[in-house]
């Protein structure tokens, strides 16, 4: 089946709004109708949210290195007044975990620039939204222009302003500012906040709001930000897979969203336009999901990376996403609960999040399959940003050149039509990218056979491949047409790019990930010479057919000379991936181990036992690489030593009382009493461990709610069926380090949703279930690699 896209130009003339280019100037940045631009250049930011003060200070600065080994290229971070002033007889607390300043700079010197939002009113499930309790409790209206409101709002900003505002000039980190969050209906209240902000030396040239919820936006003085989230706990129990959580894995124009927090904000508003002189772009794609007690969405890395993926098909100019680092909330009782007026019971401490990187600076799936996009942002987001996005909805498309019918883009009939082949352009008229997403949870998406596209650029057409190939269920892509990389012309490839290599004395190398089950093939134009493969001339292009992840060089040549190496990595190489910088330039580094530069030097964090770490070009290298790619290659690591670990159960389950439902479709979780008295208790020990490691515990067991306590840190958990890692990392070396860990049980009953796996587990009880089922202790150690 041929599927056919024509280019489409840009609907309306590129404009500047006064953001960013008369107002708040910083130099080197600028906004447009159609991107961000950095230096005059395009630009896609990558935005990743990392709670400062829900991580302990001591880890901030390896959280903000991988943060930037992932692609991040600027850190969000919510402000919880109530984490800094719980009373108003106090003066706001900047110390320790919560210096939001030397935070801030930390990330400057790390190579990140900040986004704050400041609220007032965050939510990121905090009790009261982050406001203190004193000042839901005052008798005035918050987040409106009420004056008794709004003059505690300014004393508050004039402390934010004492803290940051040195860091919010022109040279400063801080380029943009978020009011409020999930304002529906209050723009007159966003232009005060705004005011009284830069009243109290607060300043960006980038102004957000969220956008979703059909949010009515004070137009030009905000910039819109959307979000896209795989699944979410903010529907009841029996509601199953809702449409607002598919529609994300669809390419589309709509980027509002009714569904974000909708039991906060009520019955979803219409989703409303987006305005005109602002780009398509988001502040929260769920990098994850938090567990609420009632519903425990667990999506897979795979999850995340196709709505990420969707949302660059549909055209956005930036991605961000909430949370890219979990935490722990810094003391209890800041949670959002439905003690505190709130629908959902969230854990007490845990706000881990599943994130791409989790609580305890542990990479998951979803930070490797971002970390491809990223890499592919980094290489060719100034292109990518200039490029309309045409999505596969041609009601008539026209007849093919040989007289064929196209099939229409196979469009989908709606955001439950599994059958529909989902793809998207994104094109200038003389080069693109073609995505295609089919993947999405819960309910697998088919194998799509025969597959052929045909791209009517302005400039071209292209129809490839050459022979019909299948979309395998769960593929999530991107593929070139028409493209230059140093002179040479990439007409189609059925490869991802990943990013271009400058070897010093040698040809530029294009680096491409295959997709598993997809013959990787390329094709450039006739009058181009190939060496290193096998070709085959196909309508005037010369194909290379069934390219393999080879470290063998192939070279293309340009009818003008210029000359591109090629470099194909398989699926699973390309997660494996890393392109950092160092002495200058991009290198690829291929290894398990997490890849994180620093101070010019790279420093790979094993986990697991030995590893080896690939880099090209060679860290020495001091002059150009013909033929094939000369990786230099490090053994980091040590051979795993067994610990073993000592698990007794000191305490026997009971079974757990029904307890009433106060929140329609919404569970309470047990309340601490009752937790005690019927969780069954363990106590775990683990051998000395050695300073300067990062040391986990990574737990496997059946439950409903559990607690650890470790030396007097304690962390929570709602039991979604993933392994539970425990921080046992030691101060000292030398001591044993025991776990008290307790497990409130599960019944087959429990009015709680859960993901399939887990729900298997569950269905399988004949009765309450508490237990441990293994613990096995992960060491993190960093190898710095010799430059």
């Amino acid at each position: 089946m041929i599927h056919h896209l024509r280019h489409t130009p840009w609907e309306r003339p590129e404009t500047r709004p006064a953001m960013a280019n008369t107002d708040d100037l910083r130099p080197g940045l600028a906004l447009t109708s159609r991107s961000l631009l950095r230096d005059g250049r395009p630009w896609i930011p990558v935005t990743g949210e990392l709670h400062y003060s829900r991580v302990p200070r001591s880890r901030w600065r390896d959280a903000l290195l991988l943060m930037r080994a992932g692609g991040v290229t600027l850190v969000s971070t919510y402000v919880f007044w109530i984490h800094h002033q719980e009373r108003r007889e106090r003066e706001p607390v900047f110390d320790d975990g919560l210096d939001l300043a030397a935070f801030v700079r930390l990330a400057r010197d790390t190579g990140l620039e900040v986004i704050l939002r400041i609220g007032p009113w965050c939510h990121g499930e905090v009790r009261g939204g982050g406001l203190p309790d004193w000042v839901t409790a005052a008798g005035y209206a918050p987040r409106t222009d009420d004056p008794a409101y709004l003059e505690d709002v300014r004393a508050w900003f004039g402390h934010l302003g004492r803290q940051v505002g040195p860091l919010c000039g022109p040279d400063g980190p801080v380029i943009g500012i978020q009011l409020d969050n999930e304002l529906y209906d209050q723009p007159g209240h966003l232009r005060t906040l705004k005011d009284v902000t830069r009243s109290c030396g607060l300043s960006a040239p980038l102004w957000t709001a969220t956008a979703w919820g059909g949010a009515d936006l004070p137009d030009g003085d905000v910039f819109p930000l959307y979000g896209g989230y795989g699944d979410g706990f903010w529907v009841d129990t029996g509601e199953g897979w809702d449409d607002s959580f598919r529609a994300h894995y669809f390419f589309s124009h709509q980027w509002d969203d009714p569904g974000i927090g909708r039991d906060l904000a009520g019955s979803p508003a219409a989703p409303a336009a987006r305005q005109p002189g602002f780009p398509p772009a988001t502040c929260e794609l769920g990098g994850g999901m938090a567990s609420a007690y009632h519903r425990r969405p667990l999506l897979s890395g795979a999850d995340v990376a196709a709505v990420a993926l969707a949302k660059l098909g549909s055209g956005s100019a930036w991605q961000g996403y909430y949370m890219y680092a979990g935490g722990a909330n810094p003391r209890p009782g800041l949670q959002e609960s439905q003690a505190t007026g709130y629908p959902n019971d969230l854990p007490v401490l845990d706000y881990d999040f599943n994130a791409p990187i989790g609580a305890h600076l542990q990479t998951r799936d979803a930070f490797h399959l971002l970390r491809a996009q990223h890499a592919f942002l980094a290489a060719f987001g100034d292109r990518l940003a200039t490029m309309n996005a045409v999505i596969a909805a041609d009601p008539a498309p026209p007849a093919l050149p040989d007289g064929s019918a196209p099939s229409g883009g196979s469009v989908p009939s709606g955001v439950r039509d599994r059958g529909s082949l989902r793809w998207a352009v994104r094109s200038d008229g003389r080069s693109g990218f073609v995505f295609v997403n089919a993947h999405q949870p819960y309910e697998p998406l088919p194998d799509h056979r025969d597959v052929r596209f045909d791209v009517e650029l302005a400039e071209a057409r292209v129809r490839f491949p050459h022979r019909p190939v299948t979309i395998p269920s769960g593929a999530f892509l991107w593929w070139p047409v028409n493209l230059d990389v140093a002179g040479v012309t990439i007409a189609w490839a059925t490869l991802s790019p990943l990013t271009v290599l400058d070897v010093p004395g040698g040809d530029p190398v294009l680096v491409l990930a295959g997709t598993g089950g997809v013959p990787g093939c390329l094709a450039v134009p006739a009058g181009h010479r190939v060496s290193g493969h096998p070709v085959r001339e196909h309508g005037g292009e010369l194909v290379l057919e069934d390219l393999p992840a080879s470290r063998s060089a192939v070279t293309v040549e340009a009818p003008s000379g210029e000359r591109l190496r090629l470099l194909v990595l398989d699926e699973a190489e390309a997660l494996r991936a890393w392109t950092p910088t160092v002495g200058g330039l991009r290198r690829l580094v291929l290894s398990d181990a997490d890849i994180v530069e620093d101070g010019g030097t790279l420093l790979a964090v094993t986990a697991g036992g030995p590893t080896t770490v690939e880099v090209y070009p060679p860290l020495a290298v001091s002059g150009g690489y013909e033929g094939d790619a000369r990786f230099e290659r490090h053994e980091v690591g040590e051979p795993p030593e067994p610990v073993p670990v000592s698990i007794v159960r000191v305490g026997e389950a009971s079974a757990p009382p029904v307890r009433p439902v106060t929140v329609p479709g919404r569970a309470s979780a047990p309340d601490p009493e009752t937790f005690l008295a019927h969780a069954a208790h363990y106590t775990i020990t683990v051998p000395a461990r050695t300073a300067g490691a990062r040391s986990l515990l990574r737990v496997e067991l059946v439950g409903d709610v559990a607690v650890a306590s470790v030396g007097g840190r304690v962390q929570d958990l709602f039991w979604n069926g993933a392994p539970w890692d425990i921080d046992i990392t030691p101060a000292r070396n030398g001591e044993p380090v025991e776990v008290e860990v307790m497990i409130y049980p599960l019944g087959p009953g429990t009015p709680v949703w859960l993901p399939p796996e887990a729900e298997e587990i569950r269905r399988s009880l004949t009765g309450p279930a508490a237990r441990i089922v293994s613990a096995t202790v992960i060491d993190r150690r960093p190898v710095r690699l010799p430059s």
